[in-house]
């Protein structure tokens, strides 16, 4: 056997872990979801000016996918595999608390919402990893909707309290 023959033997070999046409498209469209949706919760970070954005969220949602699908592809069972998803768990938990800030008070914590957006992320990579596209982007939905609509909730909530409020001091100086 001539060396290029054997360079080549081995870089097929180094590349045997995508046998074929199937799993290739299976492993691609896990991680591309898991691009997409981190990307999705990261864009919204990005437009409200958050610390942590688009690629951050993209980089974590993909990072704990493969984290997921490179030891079930070498034949991990499952149940060992939970060992890893403990690990991803507490590892971004480390990267969520580093867009923690706190100011001087106790009410003055700023990145909270920030981290636990890239906690739930990191789920949400696991989620598409582990082949449940579905319930993976169903997660994205609920994610985009609290990061969207609860903001506009609490403004509304905290208006109606103050309105209320002045009410109850108005009718206690006039009776």
């Amino acid at each position: 056997m001539e060396w290029w023959e054997v360079v080549g033997n081995t870089v097929a070999a180094e590349f045997s872990d995508l046998p074929d046409l199937e799993h290739a498209t299976r492993v691609s469209v896990r991680l591309l979801l898991a691009a997409t949706l981190g990307g999705v919760l990261g864009y919204e970070r990005e437009h409200k000016g958050k610390a942590a954005g688009l690629r951050t969220h993209m980089l974590v949602a993909v990072g704990a996918a493969l984290f997921v699908l490179v030891p079930l592809q070498a034949g991990m069972p499952l149940e060992d595999a939970s060992r890893v998803i403990q690990g991803i768990i507490a590892g971004i938990g480390f990267l969520g608390a580093g867009t923690i800030l706190k100011g001087n008070s106790a009410q003055d914590v700023k990145g909270l919402t920030t981290a636990a957006g890239i906690w739930l992320t990191a789920a949400i990579g696991v989620a598409c990893g582990l082949g449940h596209e579905a319930t993976a982007v169903l997660t994205t939905g609920f994610a985009l909707a609290i990061f969207v609509l609860m903001p506009r909730l609490e403004q509304h909530a905290s208006e109606y309290m103050e309105d209320t409020s002045h009410e109850g001091r108005d009718s206690e100086r006039n009776p």
